[in-house]
């Protein structure tokens, strides 16, 4: 009987072996599109392609998410809460961190290797079809981020699930998942960042981003700067859409630190949730439950309470790999994915408050199109000294550029380089145990990219 077992494991193996490899094909024919940093702005592709299989997208009832920073956390959190209701969800995220099957959730997990080649040879001929469409009349084809949204959208569609959250690719208006009606939309804090693609102001930038947000919708708003806020409420008025605002009509009323988290206590549209336990770190982490709450509320409710001890649960059992994320211990190891002044402050706040590092060393690494010097100001403070490294892509900053720029912001005593991430971090390992003090630990930073790698040599799944 073992044997048989044996037998029959080898096979299940085998199969999931096949199985990863068919994924990774298609994953690496899709790559060979252009990356969804670069903007076309048109949802014209995309629409195409949609209507040819139907509007799937207009078979759920959709949660759409914007913003600089906060976004995926946030969706992770309005999914959750949306399950813990019993209703069947599809989430979708970027980046992804180990696999790409991570972009597309349903009911809080990834779609399988299956099932990801399935979706791809279901919609690949209506992608094909459109692309030589756009090509013969001089335009482009399909993008990557454009065609993982058609997936999306498909496998959502086939499930079926009854709520998406969805969270943009970069942007808001021309971004390729805003082809869908959502009635409510969450726009998350708003900073620089993609200038290149968004604008060189936060004027501009919030201008794109309230493109999501569709007639008679609602749209929860987290705290913003005062141009920020008066460009999405023009935006909103503009098509009737019903806003809540942070501090306005919604508000964290408390807060406090945790094992493992933090307690707060949230003012949401129907009423106040008091001692709600959240297992993620940072100020930031319970404006994101805010935002998430209230969206589930509008959705769900209309803006009546929901039931306390279902948010208790929900919010109990999140997760947000890769933000703040403890992967290792002795010395402690914390990676996230702050990639711009912004993210950077509040991931020093929140490593301040939740943690008693007596030394910390940096690792860290950004993308080229990013701001070097505001991240690595914002997190100066923090460190005691910090090793500059690089991402494996074609788009990271340079390591012996990123050191000139860290020398300036450290001084040149506490900046090492490492072009390899990990001798990077073994080197940060090394520096951090330099001296004979309890309490020392390592943070990874500066790109998402960068802290997926790093997950992944820590053997974090």
């Amino acid at each position: 009987m073992s044997a048989g077992r044996g037998g029959a494991d080898h096979l299940k193996d085998a199969a999931a072996q096949a199985a990863r490899q068919a994924a990774d094909e298609v994953y690496r024919g899709i790559l060979e599109r252009a990356p969804e940093q670069e903007i076309d702005p048109t949802l014209d592709r995309v629409r195409a392609v949609l209507e040819l299989l139907g509007d799937p997208q207009r078979a759920f009832r959709t949660v759409h998410l914007t913003g600089t920073n906060g976004k995926t956390s946030t969706a992770r959190m309005v999914e959750r809460l949306l399950r813990e209701h019993g209703l069947r969800t599809g989430r979708f995220t970027s980046p992804h961190l180990t696999r790409v099957t991570e972009r597309i959730s349903i009911d809080g997990e990834p779609i399988s290797d299956e099932r990801f080649v399935e979706v791809w040879q279901d919609v690949a001929p209506y992608v094909h079809m459109v692309d030589q469409q756009h090509l013969e009349a001089g335009g482009q084809r399909l993008s990557f981020f454009e065609v993982f949204t058609v997936m999306a959208y498909a496998a959502f569609a086939d499930a079926p699930v009854e709520v998406a959250v969805v969270e943009v690719g970069l942007g808001g208006r021309w971004d390729a998942t805003n082809l869908v009606d959502a009635e409510v939309a969450v726009i998350t804090p708003v900073a620089l960042d993609h200038e290149r693609y968004l604008g060189n102001t936060l004027v501009e930038i919030a201008s794109e981003k309230a493109g999501i947000v569709k007639d008679g919708a609602t749209l929860v708003l987290a705290q913003q700067t005062d141009d920020v806020e008066g460009v999405v409420l023009a935006a909103a008025a503009e098509r009737g859409a019903r806003v809540v605002r942070e501090d306005v009509d919604i508000a964290v009323v408390d807060r406090q630190v945790a094992v493992g988290g933090q307690l707060v206590a949230l003012r949401g549209l129907g009423g106040v949730y008091t001692d709600v336990f959240l297992p993620l770190y940072g100020e930031h982490q319970a404006h994101n439950a805010l935002l998430a709450l209230v969206a589930t509320e509008a959705l769900l409710t209309g803006g009546a309470a929901l039931d306390g001890s279902v948010v208790e649960a929900a919010f109990g059992d999140v997760t947000s790999p890769g933000r703040l994320e403890v992967v290792r211990s002795s010395p402690t190891v914390l990676v996230d994915g702050a990639h711009n002044p912004a993210g950077a402050e509040a991931l020093a706040d929140a490593v301040a408050e939740a943690f008693d590092f007596t030394r910390l060393v940096g690792v860290i690494g950004v993308m080229a199109d990013k701001d070097p010097e505001g991240i690595l100001a914002a997190l100066e403070p923090l460190l005691a000294e910090v090793v500059v490294t690089q991402a494996s892509s074609s788009r990271a900053f340079d390591a012996d550029d990123l050191a000139e720029i860290a020398i300036d912001v450290f001084g040149e005593d506490r900046v090492h380089v490492a072009a390899r991430l990990p001798d990077a971090i073994d080197l940060a390992v090394q520096r951090a145990e330099s001296e004979e003090e309890r309490g020392a630990g390592v943070l990874v930073t500066g790109s998402i990219l960068l802290v997926a790698e790093a997950r992944i040599l820590l053997g974090r799944p």
